[in-house]
């Protein structure tokens, strides 16, 4: 039975977490093209807030934010992932991207250059660096990622377990290690970009000032870094850990 009282704790719970809709909302639009409304960020948001408020219950064992941003951010991504915002065409360079990278990674043994990856594309270092700009926004998981694409099983059933979580059973086992060591991996620079930006939420342009670089320019390496992380991810996804 829904009582009074309950109606009043999912309302409270709205209110509170409004905020966070919306600081969400800007992080993650600060990494997507300019044809990505926030406003159509946070309408997503904010329905996956109700979600959340909706189907929370304390021996969940998480504290209620925790659960909040899971589906507030997994709301976001369904509302981006329906509208289509980056091009097929996009996501081909950027696997051309990825793929350059793993086969120079292999070659020369360590994490490869800009100018080595634009060699190896047949791209003068300015054509490469426009590949990345474009790029802003790739992501470091999408959904087909999770199919082999010889046809056998998926990755996510390899993964997960009965009656579990997919996504926390990737984030709980062998995937998390992958990620922790593809990000250990990375060159300095895009490390330390990649903490500023994932560990202390600071913006673009905030990461920017810190470097000592252009907005424009922390986007080509966010772009780059995870391109980086997508291609020792899928590597490891399909041969295991080394």
């Amino acid at each position: 039975m829904y009582t009074v009282k309950g109606k009043a704790d999912k309302d409270y719970l709205l209110t509170e977490h409004m905020p966070l809709v919306k600081r969400l909302a800007h992080h993650m639009k600060a990494k997507l093209p300019p044809s990505v409304e926030v406003d159509d960020l946070v309408q997503a948001g904010m329905m996956g807030l109700l979600d959340a408020i909706n189907r929370y219950e304390e021996h969940h064992g998480a504290q209620f934010e925790t659960y909040a941003v899971l589906r507030i951010r997994g709301a976001m991504l369904d509302e981006l992932r329906n509208s289509d915002w980056l091009p097929r065409s996009m996501r081909q360079n950027m696997r051309k991207i990825e793929t350059a990278m793993q086969a120079l990674q292999q070659k020369l043994g360590h994490p490869p250059s800009e100018s080595e990856v634009a060699k190896m594309l047949k791209l003068s270092l300015a054509e490469y660096q426009d590949m990345l700009s474009d790029g802003g926004g790739h992501q470091l998981v999408y959904y087909e990622d999770f199919h082999d694409p010889d046809g056998n099983d998926s990755f996510l059933d390899r993964y997960a377990v009965d009656d579990a979580d997919p996504l926390r059973s990737l984030l709980e086992g062998d995937f998390r290690q992958a990620v922790i060591e593809a990000i250990d991996s990375l060159p300095p620079r895009e490390k330390i970009l990649m903490g500023l930006y994932y560990e202390e939420e600071l913006n673009l342009k905030e990461i920017g000032a810190v470097m000592g670089v252009s907005e424009s320019r922390v986007s080509q390496l966010h772009t780059q870094a995870v391109a980086r992380l997508r291609a020792a991810l899928r590597e490891r996804a399909w041969t295991g850990p080394a």
